[in-house]
Order: C-alpha cells, then sequence, then structure tokens
C-alpha cells in the first residue's frame, strides 16, 4: 500500500501575494547553510536601518491594550527578556503577519511531497523554542538567534532553512517584527491553518543581533532515544508527562529526510492535516525498519508506508506515556485542548510577560472569510 496525502484542508492558492525579485529573494528557499548566512547579513544590514522605528519602549496610553497594542505596558523593565513591542503596533498588525503567511503557506501545498509548510514551520517554532533550560533561564526564541552559528548548524536544525527563507519576505515586508516573534508566529499559523487548535500567542521578542547569546549544540531532542530520556529532556524545559506526550502529537504533520535527520517517511496519512491520528497509529502494530538508516519503524498495517521514532515508540512503552497516548486517541477534542495549552506553553518559553497581560487567538483565514 502507497501512502496517499488527504486532500488538504487549506485553500485553492490564491494569488493574493506578488512575490518580487530582491537581493533578498534569492535565498528564498535554499537549504544551505551559506544561504543563511547571507540572508541573515543582508537583513540585519536592512533592519539596522530601522532601528529608529524599532523596540521601542512606550508609554502612550495603552487602551484596548489586548486587541490594539501594548503600549507602555511592555516598557520600562531592566529585567532579562521582558517581551516589548515596536511603537504603535497591536493585535491588528500582527492579525496581518498572521495573515500573510497563511496565504503563501495556501500557494504551496505541494511542498515536501504535498505536506505543504504546516510542518516545517511548526518546526521552526518549536526548534527556536526548544533550547530553554528551566534551570538556567537560557535559551528559547526570545532572541531569535537560529541565524548564528552553532545553533543555525545544529545538525537537529537541518532543513530548517527552508522555513526561514519562506518567511524572510515578511520580514523586510514588516522590518518591526522581530525573528523569534516571526517565526513562532508562523508555527502558530502552520498549526492553526491545518486544521489544528487556536495557540494562545504573545509578541514582544527582541532580536540578539549581537551573536553572543547563542545556545550551545546538542540542546534539541534526540529522537534516537528511550522513554526515561523523553521524561528527562521535556522535564527540563518544565513540562510534565502529560504536556509531553501531547506535545509529540504535532508529530501529524509532516515527514522525515534522511539528507536531514537521517530518519525517512511520514508518521501517517494526514500529514498535511492537524488530527489526533499520530496517536491511533501509535497504538497499532509496530516493528523495526530493515534499511541502512537509523532505527526507527514501520506500521504493519500499510507494509512500511509510515513510520515512527524510538522517542514515539516509547510512549507506548512507558505506563506514564501510554495512558495519554490512549486518552488522546480516542478523543481529538482533548488532544487539541491539551496540545494548545502545552504549545503555547513552549513557544513562550524565556519571554517574561507583565503579569496580567492576556496572550492574543490569531484568526484563522477561514474564520475572517479570506
Amino acid at each position: 500500500m502507497s501512502a496517499i496525502a488527504l486532500p488538504s484542508i487549506g485553500r485553492i492558492a490564491k494569488p493574493r501575494l506578488q512575490f518580487k525579485y530582491t537581493r533578498f529573494s534569492k535565498y528564498i528557499l535554499l537549504g544551505s547553510a551559506a544561504a543563511t548566512a547571507s540572508l541573515a547579513y543582508l537583513y540585519d544590514d536592512y533592519k539596522n536601518n530601522q532601528q529608529n522605528n524599532n523596540n521601542n519602549n512606550n508609554n502612550n496610553n495603552n487602551k484596548n491594550v489586548r486587541r490594539n497594542g501594548l503600549m507602555g505596558l511592555f516598557g520600562g523593565s531592566t529585567a532579562v527578556n521582558i517581551a516589548k513591542i515596536p511603537e504603535g503596533k497591536g493585535y491588528d498588525d500582527y492579525q496581518k503577519v498572521y495573515n500573510d503567511i497563511s496565504l503563501k503557506i495556501a500557494e504551496y501545498p505541494e511542498y515536501d511531497e504535498n505536506s505543504g509548510f504546516y510542518a516545517v514551520l511548526v518546526r521552526l517554532g518549536w526548534h527556536a523554542s526548544g533550547t530553554y533550560r528551566k534551570d538556567t533561564k537560557k535559551g528559547g526564541s526570545f532572541g531569535g538567534t537560529m541565524i548564528y552559528g552553532p545553533e543555525e548548524l545544529d545538525g537537529a536544525n537541518n532543513g530548517l532553512a527552508n522555513a526561514r527563507g519562506f518567511l524572510q519576505e515578511f520580514l523586510v515586508k514588516y522590518p518591526w517584527i522581530s525573528r523569534g516573534d516571526l517565526w513562532t508566529l508562523a508555527s502558530v499559523a502552520g498549526i492553526q491553518e491545518a486544521g489544528g487548535p487556536k495557540i494562545p500567542w504573545g509578541p514582544g521578542r527582541v532580536d540578539d543581533n549581537s551573536g553572543k547569546n547563542v545556545p550551545p549544540n546538542g540542546l534539541l531532542p534526540d529522537a534516537s532515544q528511550d522513554g526515561k530520556y523523553v521524561k528527562n529532556y521535556f522535564g527540563a524545559l518544565g513540562f510534565n508527562e502529560q504536556e509531553s506526550v501531547a506535545l509529540l502529537g504535532a508529530h501529524v504533520l509532516g515527514r522525515c529526510h534522511p539528507h536531514n535527520s537521517g530518519y525517512k517517511g511520514p508518521w501517517g496519512p494526514s500529514f498535511n492535516q492537524f488530527t489526533n491520528d499520530f496517536y491511533n497509529r501509535l497504538l497499532g502494530e509496530w516493528r523495526v525498519k530493515k534499511w541502512n538508516g537509523p532505527k526507527q519503524y514501520e506500521d504493519v498495517e500499510s507494509g512500511g508506508d509510515f513510520m515512527m521514532l524510538p522517542t514515539d515508540i516509547a510512549l507506548k512503552e512507558e505506563p506514564t506515556f501510554l495512558k495519554f497516548v490512549k486518552a488522546y486517541a480516542a478523543d481529538e477534542e482533548l488532544f487539541f485542548k491539551d496540545f494548545s495549552k502545552a504549545f503555547s506553553k513552549l513557544i513562550s518559553l524565556g519571554v517574561t510577560y507583565p503579569k496580567g497581560f492576556q496572550l492574543w487567538e490569531l484568526k484563522t483565514l477561514d474564520d475572517q472569510g479570506l
């Protein structure tokens, strides 16, 4: 049986965004580290000319702050990683960025063997955030440091230059938005536009353009490990077993590539739709794949069309994880609810919001009739 993509729930691509060739555009969708480094240099050169308009502390009237701005709310603190927002920018401005990202996603449904850009954008937000450690309070998405080595060159981030390149035009179009905000906002769009739950998100990350606060390699998950490793890894980020299982449900999207991770194949047929299919398939019968690559598993039912990583299989072998796998397999609404909370927590790691600030829920294109 061969893998067949479910029809994308995204809309038929509409040519709403006209792509213009600029000195930035030649780097779009290039996967090499050299292209990413050059792209980052060009963008930083461009953005340095915009400094008078970016990342200002604003003590103006914060009327209707939740929807129309955080003016003054994030300013005035000397604490590390206090969220700040560019002057005069608010909910509606970030909704426009979300819309542009989502419309562009809809233009490329065939990307990555019909997986679309959903998965790679989710992975970008995940990996930008997953370097955080609760004991050191360092790492995470706040500084947008993945454009610098060693983080950019971490093997776990192979292929993410494609996602950053995909988004680069929006850093040019919206020079006030930070890399960390754009990457995490794009991951929210990847989930929501694929039919997933609403993900509460907040702005205010500030670019670290010094390159001096880059997290070291080895902080991102190792898929070859067992259940004990999964517990320890997610525990270091501040997640419990339930949150860990919920987060791994994102594996329903996309596929693995030998040239990136060494692994090969999709987890199931709904690789362009966010569902609870990952858990239902995980509870099926799996066997070790016989091939020349790293240890991975293939499903017996389809004859090997779909795969699982060792850390995925660990979820059904560890009793404290298995009960949540079964719960999410039986109840997609429960999975969506728990995933929403866990993913929102993940992309907020290392970002300090003022007390009382409520994260935003961005509207999908369907919500807006677009």
